[in-house]
């Protein structure tokens, strides 16, 4: 069944998409909104607490790999389950996402384009709102420097763009086009989400997601193609968490948000 076809039913699948958020994105957008609260209440300013990305799990360094590869693993079991979904209806990942690998030169293209676009003013949105007070520090990397320490952060940069990509783009756009809803409120929507689950580094997290979710939003509503954001989310996430692993301290306290 088509797209068109399906608006034509007016189905409604606001129940399926709510269960798929509270199994996934959703569900981290609860907890960032707690933390969120816990850090504004909290006895010192936001802008001196710090907000850790991939932490440490376990001080035993192979079963902290174990962790780190387990929760890469199973944060993945999302993007199959709506890949499965949308399959069921007679969709295809490839055709009606754009989850392929058919334009590998048109998807890598536009992804390092997206990248420098939101990269460079993202991170100027960041240290703004941290000079304002209205952001935690951000430690993209918790890990110690082990051996494993690069590739798990590159798998777990990889791991948060397909999720984020897919579910808050792919399948939400897709779904909620299907359901009837303006474009307006599909882009919001989407962009609101992908703010909200940031809310625990802070409200220039939120914003600065929100602003990436809304051209995100609007270049899959014109392209169809899922893959040039997975390429753009995942470079921007492994400059940042390998940079940090990387970088002397000295250059980090420097450059420190």
């Amino acid at each position: 069944m088509t797209l068109e076809q399906q608006q034509a039913t007016g189905r409604t699948y606001l129940p399926e998409i709510v269960i798929v958020l509270l199994l996934s994105l959703g569900q981290s957008a609860v907890y960032a909104i707690v933390s969120l609260t816990a850090k504004l209440t909290a006895d010192k300013p936001l802008a001196q607490q710090t907000a850790t990305l991939n932490p440490t799990v376990s001080p035993r360094p192979y079963l902290d790999l174990t962790y780190q590869v387990l929760g890469i693993f199973f944060a993945l079991i999302p993007v199959v389950l709506v890949i499965y979904l949308l399959k069921r209806d007679n969709m295809s990942p490839g055709r009606d996402l754009g989850i392929d690998f058919r334009r590998p030169a048109y998807d890598l293209g536009w992804g390092v384009g997206l990248a420098v676009g939101i990269g460079i003013p993202g991170l100027l949105l960041v240290y703004t709102a941290l000079q304002l007070g209205i952001n935690a520090q951000i430690v993209p990397s918790g890990l110690q420097p082990y051996w494993w320490a690069v590739p798990v952060l590159i798998l777990a940069a990889i791991e948060n763009a397909v999720l984020e990509e897919v579910v808050v783009v792919g399948y939400l756009i897709t779904r909620l086009r299907q359901s009837g809803m303006s474009l307006v409120w599909i882009v919001v929507c989407s962009a609101v989400l992908r703010g909200s689950y940031h809310l625990y580094q802070g409200f220039g997290a939120f914003v600065g997601n929100a602003i990436m979710g809304v051209v995100f939003a609007l270049f899959f509503l014109k392209t169809k193609r899922v893959m040039p954001l997975i390429v753009a989310h995942s470079l921007l996430d492994i400059t940042a968490f390998v940079g940090y692993q990387l970088l002397p301290e000295s250059w980090l306290d420097w450059l420190s948000l």
